[in-house]
């Protein structure tokens, strides 16, 4: 296995998401995309220590380059974590100092840790002691009423003294207070001009961009504006709901002269997968809830999204279902398959 280079392998990655990034969506955006840097949903340090590590990290060889995001808020803990998570074979390790939501405010870590840069110095050196492959940080601009200057230098400051080798930025406060998680998604405005600042006075140091950037177009122009360009850029729920852009990530963003994989072969690739899943144990319904939105904007589109949200959550439901809905539409979509 090759270890990420950040620098030359992670200027496009695919958010993690709750309920959304586990293994059978990073395998279907892994067809869409050879380059970009994936990411597990948040997985809290103490469920790996005591859970089943087998079922919160397995992952397929196909997915790499791959990067486990970690909750948590003791250094022992996360170190412990972060060392069975590279035994699964991960790329690399990310702390989450961003995630606004219930489960995380009542543990006290993700985007709380806004307010506690020491204790983030010592969970990244913790883990960065722990582990061989690259550590790095997700966070916001800041969390409620901090002023979001002295905020993420704080936050930055730590992360760089502990040995970190990246930041994600999220480019919007969290408010932990009045806002739940989903309006914390969209309702704290936008400031990518703060994170491109953070750049300009660190220029040596890796610093990606997230949050609202809809489209390659959009991540791309964000990306190169300022004096220094980022680093990378990170998208989510765009890529989630439209993967049929990912296609154009390898191009786009890596300068990689092939194809993207043709439709046809798509289908058949997510089929056999289907087949290995179900085989183990698994259900349809767990791989193609993910694949809803490959269509979207194109003729047919509507159809493919009936066809498994009505089938393929079946008990019974075969691999063979993709085929059959893609075969509904293909004619529709042929202008788009490359």
């Amino acid at each position: 296995m090759q270890h990420v280079d950040l620098r030359n392998q992670a200027a496009f990655a695919i958010a993690p998401m709750m309920d959304w990034t586990d293994r059978h969506c990073r395998f279907f955006h892994r067809q869409l995309t050879r380059r970009a840097l994936l990411f597990t949903e948040m997985i809290v340090a103490d469920a790996v220590i005591h859970g089943d590590r087998r079922r919160l990290l397995a992952l397929d060889p196909a997915e790499h380059p791959v990067a486990v995001q970690l909750g948590g808020a003791d250094p022992a803990r996360l170190a412990e974590a972060a060392r069975i998570a590279e035994s699964f074979g991960y790329d690399a390790i990310n702390l989450n100092v961003g995630c606004p939501s219930d489960r995380v405010r009542s543990g006290t870590f993700g985007a709380c840790l806004m307010r506690q840069p020491a204790l983030v110095d010592r969970l990244v050196a913790a883990m960065k002691e722990a582990v061989a492959v690259p550590v790095t940080v997700k966070c916001r601009l800041g969390v409620d009423d901090q002023d979001t200057g002295p905020a993420l230098d704080a936050l930055a400051g730590a992360v760089w003294q502990a040995g970190a080798d990246g930041l994600w930025v999220h480019a919007r406060k969290a408010w932990l207070q009045g806002l739940s998680p989903k309006q914390n998604r969209d309702l704290p405005p936008l400031d990518y001009a703060r994170v491109r600042r953070l750049k300009a006075e660190n220029p040596d140091r890796f610093i990606g961009l997230n949050g609202g950037l809809a489209d390659l177009e959009t991540a791309l122009r964000e990306m190169a504006r300022g004096p220094v360009a980022l680093d990378g850029v990170m998208l989510g729920r765009a890529a989630y709901h439209d993967p049929g852009l990912l296609r154009e990530v390898d191009r786009r963003f890596y300068g990689d002269p092939r194809p993207p994989i043709a439709w046809p072969e798509l289908i058949e690739a997510m089929s056999d997968y289907a087949a290995r899943v179900i085989a183990g144990g698994g259900r349809l319904h767990h791989v193609t809830r993910h694949m809803a939105g490959l269509f979207s904007g194109l003729p047919g589109a509507r159809r493919w999204r009936q066809t498994l949200s009505d089938e393929a959550t079946r008990a019974d439901a075969e691999p063979q279902l993709i085929a059959r809905a893609f075969a509904a539409i293909c004619l529709d979509a042929a202008p788009a398959a490359a």
